[in-house]
């Protein structure tokens, strides 16, 4: 899987927009796990045209991803970056170091979007906002674009909201068919926080859903496909990651049909609460 070496044209992704007034592409490409041939799986995407690239301090793969960019022939410009902090880091000077830490290995001077990746509400003495003061020096000094949290439930975000200079501008949280997520996604809309969706595909699971494979007969598309498309009605930001430049060019194909309302209340009904959750709950995760 040789990169190549002149990128295509971006294809028509729509954005969504940024407190900031910054855009933000919809649909990007996700690298969580991607821990193998980054470089290679990384340079496919960006060839097929995607322009968001989600990573993380806690993937281990930040240098690859900037490895992967910095070979792409893509203007800074016109790609959107972002990474979080890791969960050791949030005592202000490990979130000062390891921030620029991330800007060396991405080869960037700044990055599209920064997050806090769990609240960690049993660690740092359930003291979260400190570190989000750290985030706001981050976007004053230019160094990130935009900044967010990631994994945040409404308790933790009203804390942030009361403290606050700078509202968060994104909040990435686990949503799906099978896991909406919708009490985060209203307060997120409510403040002006735009919901990015993590595991859009509930970890594969959607893949061979019979009820999306059956809407997505009549148009043409896959079950995962159909997960995406109601993702991207409901004004989420998703970033599906593949590592095969296949799946990578047909989870771009979304958006060249549009589910109905009958069919979106369908996958509505997909939905099993927290026990469709595949991830830890924000409340319980304490890894650092």
């Amino acid at each position: 899987m040789a990169p190549a070496s002149t990128p295509h044209p971006a294809p028509d992704i729509p954005t969504l927009t940024l407190a900031t007034g910054a855009a933000i592409p919809q649909l990007g490409f996700g690298t969580y796990k991607v821990t193998e041939k980054v470089v290679e799986v990384v340079s496919s995407a960006l060839a097929l045209g995607y322009r968001h690239i989600d990573t993380a301090q806690m993937y281990h793969n930040e240098a690859e991803v900037g490895q992967a960019w910095a070979g792409s022939g893509i203007a800074r410009e016109d790609l959107f970056l972002t990474s979080k902090l890791d969960n050791p880091n949030h005592e202000p000077s490990a979130a000062r170091r390891s921030f620029a830490q991330t800007l060396l290995d991405l080869r960037t001077d700044y990055v599209d979007l920064f997050l806090i990746h769990w609240p960690l509400p049993m660690h740092y003495g359930g003291d979260f906002v400190t570190t989000w003061k750290v985030l706001e020096e981050f976007l004053a000094d230019g160094r990130a674009r935009a900044i967010g949290v990631s994994n945040f439930e409404p308790h933790h975000l009203r804390r942030v909201l009361d403290h606050a200079d700078i509202t968060p501008m994104v909040n990435q949280v686990e949503a799906h068919p099978y896991l909406p997520n919708r009490a985060v996604h209203d307060f997120d809309a409510e403040h002006g926080i735009l919901t990015e969706a993590w595991s859009p595909l509930a970890r594969g699971r959607a893949a061979s859903d019979p009820v999306l494979a059956e809407i997505g007969e009549a148009h043409g598309a896959t079950a995962s496909q159909v997960a995406l498309r109601w993702a991207l009605q409901r004004g989420d930001i998703v970033f599906p990651k593949s590592v095969t430049p296949a799946r990578q060019a047909e989870n771009l194909q979304v958006f060249s049909f549009e589910l109905s309302a009958d069919e979106v209340q369908r996958i509505d009904a997909l939905n099993e609460g927290e026990k469709g959750r595949t991830g830890t709950h924000p409340d319980l995760m304490d890894r650092l």
